[in-house]
């Protein structure tokens, strides 16, 4: 077994409070469970009520005194990221982890025409977060920590196209959903360092872990043959989802963590113990994460507040 950072090492959460964004299953529902057993307040945000309240208890068997709830949001949908944010129950944040994903769907295109892979993994959480931000910024101490992927490497954005609208292919849609992602807590983190703010940006990677990720979009399309493929290399392969959820609680909780870095499991970025992760340099590009972020306001809707204007 790989020794290093593991869940016994996170620092107790009590009094804090967290979002986790696809907490019904995988690497979600591992993260709010170690941290509600830590002492947090997490809301598990979900799409399907059936599955949230199935994860609510699950994490109430586990942790008894657990004090998880199920907030219902649709990253896929606008007008359900701004209700949530709306009817959002405390007046900390301490932790916002932008977990929930999907990864190499057919095309398809979300409630408001956005691309999905695009408008769900990097379109959705750039709104939740923009709307959250007021309780970030009245919570000392706090993180917002993006779920990234190391698939990242497989493309750039392409800002003249970012619904891959001319030549769609799911697996570049996906690498540009997940360079987005890092490109977004790059921009954030400049932005909050210009501004004062003492809130932590920085993203995670959960290396090969076994969670449903790999099954939804061949499932989807009914290919029995590929879905057996990725079943077995799940099986055999892959780390079990506790240990690829290590980086992101590392991200989330653990000292010393620095703006804008990436989090990744410590063998070959693939499994093991949280470690640096190596990460493609247009993820670092100044001039790229500026751009995205001014079309994902245009895009969304969602204005940041002055204080992290360019």
């Amino acid at each position: 077994m790989t020794q290093g950072w593991n869940a016994s090492d996170i620092p107790d959460q009590s009094g804090r409070t967290a979002v986790v964004t696809g907490a019904n299953s995988g690497i979600g529902l591992v993260t709010a469970r170690e941290l509600a057993r830590r002492g947090a307040r997490v809301l598990l945000a979900c799409r399907d009520e059936s599955r949230g309240k199935e994860a609510e208890s699950r994490i109430r068997t586990a942790v008894p005194d657990a004090r998880v709830e199920f907030a219902p949001l649709d990253l896929a949908d606008l007008s359900s990221v701004r209700e949530f944010a709306a009817a959002y129950p405390s007046d900390r944040l301490d932790l916002l982890i932008n977990n929930a994903g999907v990864m190499a769907l057919p095309y398809g295109r979300t409630a408001d025409g956005f691309e999905t892979q695009f408008g769900v993994n990097h379109l959705g959480h750039f709104a939740l977060a923009g709307l959250l931000l007021p309780k970030l910024l009245d919570t000392p101490g706090a993180r917002v920590v993006s779920v990234s992927s190391a698939m990242h490497a497989a493309s750039n954005i392409d800002i003249g196209d970012l619904n891959s609208e001319r030549n769609y292919r799911r697996w570049t849609a996906y690498g540009r959903s997940k360079t987005a992602n890092l490109l977004f807590v790059h921009e954030l983190a400049r932005r909050l360092a210009a501004s004062g703010s003492d809130i932590v940006a920085a993203a995670a990677h959960p290396g090969y872990a076994a969670t449903n990720l790999q099954t939804a979009g061949v499932r989807m399309e009914n290919r029995k043959a590929a879905e057996r493929v990725f079943e077995l290399g799940n099986r055999l392969v892959a780390q079990p989802a506790s240990s690829g959820a290590l980086p992101t609680l590392y991200a989330a909780t653990a000292p010393g963590v620095r703006p804008d870095s990436f989090t990744g499991p410590k063998l070959l970025g693939w499994r093991g113990a949280p470690a640096p992760s190596w990460r493609a340099r247009w993820t670092l590009n100044d001039v790229a994460g500026e751009r995205l972020w001014v079309a994902s306001e245009q895009l969304t809707g969602v204005t940041w507040p002055g204080r992290l204007k360019s």
